[in-house]
């Protein structure tokens, strides 16, 4: 599909904003980025409009838009549900994803890995959020997959630093995470629904040791969560 000004707006605003090229309640200039893309105002509220309702951007009545905040409450909200909702996308994944989903799973994890070993930060933030959004894609469920999308913004966003490692732990863990999607690969392949989901919690306990070395909160330690309520409530569903 051709991409057109409007098409353009909406993926540099997402890539930016997963990115951190805007920062988290940056304002967001109406009348520049019409002029920036050729585009009437009306066409750059749609975009608005639509980048609101994925978890985005925030607008803001008689202030105007601005890029989605992060604050104390969206990191302990995150630290809670982030575990329980991946895990419920595994398994539905299992049970629905179709093959050329699982063909562009692969292929976005061919350049995940290649963006890995050329240190790539962008690029690894970018294929690796593609990656987990097919995942919401093969789970096929309308209610958990905007959920998971909405995730995914500030888990970009906390996460940023995982990298750009500073040291040869953080190395070896950024290895770990590219060798946890090809067993996810591998256990989709085989239809292990139970695999999936004790991979999730590997992966999501890599990540959120990185996340929380930098920006988690005194108190805000997921420990509690993963094996806890979290767990628990997804145990029982089960």
């Amino acid at each position: 599909m051709a991409k057109t000004p409007k098409s353009n707006l909406y993926e540099d605003l997402k890539r930016q904003i997963l990115t951190m090229e805007l920062d988290p309640d940056t304002d967001l200039d109406e009348a520049s980025l019409s002029e920036k893309y050729g585009l009437s105002r009306t066409p750059v509220r749609d975009i608005f409009r639509r980048l609101a309702g994925e978890g985005y951007i925030d607008i803001r009545e008689n202030r105007g838009a601005r890029v989605i905040p992060m604050n104390h409450s969206t990191l302990r909200n995150f630290f809670l549900v982030a575990p329980m909702i991946y895990a419920a996308i595994g398994r539905l994944a299992v049970q629905n994803f179709k093959p050329a989903q699982l063909a562009d799973l692969t292929q976005t994890q061919e350049r995940f890995r290649a963006a890995s070993e050329s240190m790539d930060a962008l690029a690894m933030v970018l294929e690796n959020n593609r990656f987990h959004e097919i995942f919401g894609e093969m789970s096929g469920n309308v209610y958990m997959q905007p959920s998971l999308g909405r995730l995914l913004i500030d888990h970009a966003r906390i996460g940023h630093t995982f990298f750009r490692p500073r040291n040869d732990d953080m190395r070896r863990r950024l290895q770990l995470a590219v060798d946890h999607h090809d067993g996810f690969i591998a256990a989709l392949g085989a239809h292990d629904e139970d695999a999936v989901v004790d991979l999730v919690f590997e992966h999501w306990e890599l990540s959120r040791e990185n996340m929380e070395m930098f920006i988690a909160p005194q108190g805000l330690k997921a420990d509690a969560f993963v094996g806890g309520p979290a767990t628990q409530l997804l145990e029982k569903s089960s």
